[in-house]
């Protein structure tokens, strides 16, 4: 037994509750080393010894490029839980896990035992309700829309005393209100905003004001109907909050700029030096070296106070559902625990992502956030979809890595997405390929996460550069692109299995360049095959998975048998 490589953290996403009665306890080991893995246990607090315990099973859920990993979900009669392993390797070795490591038997105290101290209602970690069936559209503001299917492509300035304000592609809030028909048609429910408070650029990462509209998209008035049509059509306003970092106009760092040491807003920033330099390289700390956007002290108390009412001021008076945070892992942990309780104050249903690009645990523990974006989902679908860098099998390795990487409620809320504002399209990545798009958007479609459209992907927008990614949205062009994503986005919409079902895999063939999955929820099954190769596959369905199978593609019944025809999904469903 290759103990060295068997791994089991208490109390983190190898060990938490599902509700105050049920736990899921994980255990990671080499890739084929353990032949069974089971758990014991029993009352922490039970009186005498030795204690009296109750054994499961652990399934095999997931292997990834180096690890195997078992788990078991089971219901507990104990408010508090000792427990410990009994592991069988593929030579018959027997050994025994806890807290105090490996023995030949269980001959341990209890305390000894690894501990699941008390199931706490508190130290759950839970999603608003509404989350668990969303689909997000993701708008930069500046490039989407202007009036009813149409934006004016043309830039704006304006300005307010010594202050300017400016907008490339003019883009306006009423320009999305007039398109939510557009966006609930096309099946989304939720849309992300990249910022539109008052900021110098068009992008409005430098914000000047946290408090107002910018000018060049409208006004206060605009977005509050905005939020109130868009929730009388069942959708979901998220707003992107940059508090990283300001623009050289806002308020407190033009006090800075004026009174140097002796302003009372110094502070407010993040390692200041004077006299201040901002060219060519500012001396004092700000988003990736750019002097306009100097970083703010988050750890200042003042700070953190001005920050939080902002955050609660959008959702108090305009009613937005929820905060994206710019440049999350920039920023200290703290902000975002008092961040978090101030909006759930306010709104107890607000949903709170990070941008943060790798592995994200640190701040998935509850209190901070949410969901953050899930760049790893980004990358691997690029390598496998567009790319063709690795094989069906890799994939599924990297895959199973990432979704066993957070507990399973976090897992299901995490933030994916085939591109964003900051990347290049998909369509660019595939090389003009819509089929390899149709065929990782149907993959995030049915994936463990929520899934995110970024604007335009629907109408085969295209780019690697920022200005040609952030291009105008082309609302002429009609394809069977938008179909195909209206079809696919409708059915994960329906679906439980898809929103909230554990995830396993079936088939990987490397050879045909097959791929299969299980979604399961209760008593629905959702089978995703995957066929990423250009020759058509007959795949069987596996008999331990039972008949009645429909496509939801076409709404056809199946066998036993589908025909994968090259490049495509098939997407099968059984309650």
């Amino acid at each position: 037994m290759i103990t060295c490589g068997i791994l089991h953290e208490p109390l983190s996403r190898d060990a938490y509750m599902i509700n105050e009665s049920t736990l899921v306890i994980s255990l990671r080991a080499p890739k084929g080393d353990l032949k069974d893995a089971t758990i014991l246990y029993g009352d922490r607090v039970c009186m005498h010894e030795p204690i009296d315990t109750t054994e499961l099973k652990l399934e095999l859920v997931a292997t990834d490029e180096i690890y195997d990993h078992f788990e078991v979900e089971f219901e507990t009669e104990y408010t508090r839980v000792c427990y410990y392993f009994k592991l069988t390797d593929c030579q018959g070795q027997v050994k025994y896990f806890s807290e105090y490591g490996f023995t030949d038997s269980i001959d341990r105290n209890r305390t000894e035992y690894f501990q699941f101290p008390y199931l706490r209602k508190e130290d759950m970690i839970t999603m608003p309700e509404w989350t668990k069936t969303m689909v997000m559209y993701h708008i930069f503001p500046d490039s989407f829309a202007s009036g009813k299917e149409t934006i004016a492509v043309e830039k704006k300035v304006i300005n307010e005393g010594d202050i300017e304000y400016r907008s490339n592609l003019g883009g306006t809030i009423n320009g999305i209100k007039e398109n939510l028909d557009y966006i609930a048609d096309l099946g989304a429910n939720c849309i992300y905003i990249n910022p539109i408070f008052k900021a110098n650029s068009y992008h409005k990462y430098d914000t000047v004001d946290y408090m107002d509209i910018d000018p060049c998209f409208g006004t206060l008035d605009d977005f509050k109907e905005l939020v109130k049509v868009a929730h009388s059509k069942g959708i979901r306003i998220i707003l992107d909050g940059v508090f990283n970092h300001c623009g050289p106009d806002f308020f407190a760092f033009k006090d800075v700029l004026k009174n140097g040491e002796k302003s009372k807003y110094v502070d407010w920033f993040y390692k200041l030096r004077f006299p201040i330099v901002e060219r060519p390289i500012p001396n004092y700390e700000a988003f990736a070296y750019v002097p306009e956007m100097p970083k703010l002290n988050t750890g200042n108390p003042e700070v953190v106070k001005y920050c939080c009412e902002v955050g609660k001021f959008w959702i108090r008076e305009c009613g937005i559902d929820g905060w994206r945070m710019d440049v999350a892992n920039e920023i200290n942990h703290e902000f975002f625990r008092e961040f978090k309780k101030a909006i759930r104050e306010e709104n107890p249903e607000s949903f709170l992502i990070g941008e943060i690009w790798e592995d994200s645990r640190v701040w998935l523990l509850g209190d901070q956030f949410d969901s953050t974006m899930n760049y790893t989902f980004t990358n691997t679908c690029k390598d496998f979809f567009a790319k063709g860098k690795i094989s069906v099998s890799e994939f599924d390795a990297k895959i199973s890595r990432m979704n066993r990487r957070y507990p399973r409620q976090v897992a299901l809320a995490q933030m994916n997405f085939l591109d964003t504002h900051d990347v290049e399209r998909f369509l660019s990545a595939c090389s003009g390929d819509i089929d390899r798009l149709k065929l990782a958007l149907g993959y995030m479609m049915t994936a463990v996460g929520i899934p995110s459209i970024f604007y335009g992907d629907e109408k085969g927008i295209s780019g690697t550069t920022e200005p040609e990614y952030r291009k105008p949205m082309d609302w002429q062009k009609k394809s069977d692109l938008d179909d195909f994503y209206k079809k696919v986005i409708h059915i994960r919409r329906k679906s439980s299995a898809l929103n909230q079902g554990a995830y396993k895999t079936v088939e990987c063939d490397d050879n045909k360049g097959i791929y299969s999955f299980l979604r399961e929820y209760q008593e629905e099954k959702v089978l995703v095959l995957i066929n990423i190769n250009t020759g058509s596959n007959e795949v069987d369905i596996p008999a331990r998975l039972g008949k009645g199978w429909k496509d939801l593609m076409d709404g056809k019944e199946v066998t036993d048998k589908v025909i994968c025809n090259g490049m495509s999904i098939v997407i099968l469903s059984k309650n």
